[in-house]
């Protein structure tokens, strides 16, 4: 049986649509979105318990940042995001960085404290 997609997913995904679709790459957009998108994974970044699994609202939130990451100057901005992220989450910078691995989704680039993003192609 094939599982439908949860309307979490789907108003988190209009949210972010509407937040990257009026802002424009050039001038970094506002990266709330992304921190807003990662609070559904709050509870594994803070205490690294329950792991996220594909389907929860966690790794449906990655599986919307990851339709964000089609061209490299995409990915660059949301590498920037997720890099402003871990400095200031710099406690839970391993947590964040696990995130897309484990529900699956590959974002184009490492979610690691030390990746430069200028380089991502």
């Amino acid at each position: 049986m094939k599982r439908l997609l949860s309307p979490v997913f789907w108003s988190l995904f209009l949210l972010l649509s509407s937040v990257i679709c009026s802002a424009t790459v050039q001038n970094e957009a506002d990266c709330a979105a992304v921190g807003t998108l990662i609070s559904s994974c709050a509870e594994f970044v803070n205490y690294g318990n329950p792991d996220p699994i594909p389907g929860s609202s966690c790794c449906d939130s990655m599986t919307i940042l990851g339709t964000y990451s089609a061209s490299s100057e995409k990915r660059r901005w949301l590498c920037d995001c997720f890099m402003d992220l871990i400095n200031v989450y710099n406690s839970n910078a391993t947590a964040i960085s696990t995130l897309s691995g484990f529900c699956g989704v590959v974002l184009g680039f490492t979610i690691d404290p030390n990746t430069d993003c200028n380089f991502i192609q």
